[in-house]
């Protein structure tokens, strides 16, 4: 059976945005993306929601740039490689390959593809991913911890859930950022 894995780079307040709905501040360098590019090699499917499918498909097109360095270019090929589903009831029709649109999150079929699925699967977006964590199909959570405070902005996880996780692993960088990886308990 397939992990599902909720990763979120947030502030230290715990938000992935502002409260103007800025995350320039999040932006790995080289040596955060390369660690990031190595716990996204087992992931076979990702899981997001419209507004953060929005900002990902992105890498659709990177390794095209010019100017795009080697762990970039490494991380559009493996975001390229997996299957992507959208979970949306405004989006038309996706706009990248290996792409499909769901109108509604539905936890029986997300724990079917975990059942049957040979590699990992990714969820993202705070508002999916909060249907997830509250089906109990999360069954890791990977944080990176950038060093600032917003004070506002949308929250990484979910209110009104109790979430029991086991701390698995930890690295700090040089930059400042500090990740650590639970398991739910």
């Amino acid at each position: 059976m397939a992990r599902l894995i909720c990763t979120g780079i947030t502030s230290l307040d715990g938000y992935i945005n502002d409260e103007q709905g800025n995350f320039d501040w999040s932006a790995p360098d080289e040596e955060v993306h390369s660690f990031v590019n190595d716990l996204e090699r087992p992931i076979g499917t990702y899981l997001y929601g419209r507004r953060l499918y929005e900002v990902m498909r992105f890498w659709e097109n990177a390794h095209a740039l010019p100017d795009a360095s080697p762990v970039a270019l490494d991380y559009a090929q493996l975001w390229q490689a997996a299957e992507k589903i959208v979970y949306s009831t405004t989006l038309e029709a996706a706009a990248t390959a290996r792409t499909r649109v769901e109108r509604t999150f539905d936890p029986k079929a997300v724990q079917a593809m975990k059942d049957s699925a040979d590699r990992d699967l990714s969820i993202g977006g705070p508002h999916l991913a909060a249907h997830a964590f509250r089906a109990g199909l999360v069954d890791e959570v990977q944080l990176f911890i950038s060093p600032v405070a917003v004070g506002g902005g949308t929250r990484f996880l979910p209110s009104g859930v109790r979430l029991d996780l086991k701390l698995a692993e930890q690295q700090r960088f040089a930059n400042g950022v500090i990740y650590l990886r639970y398991h739910a308990a």
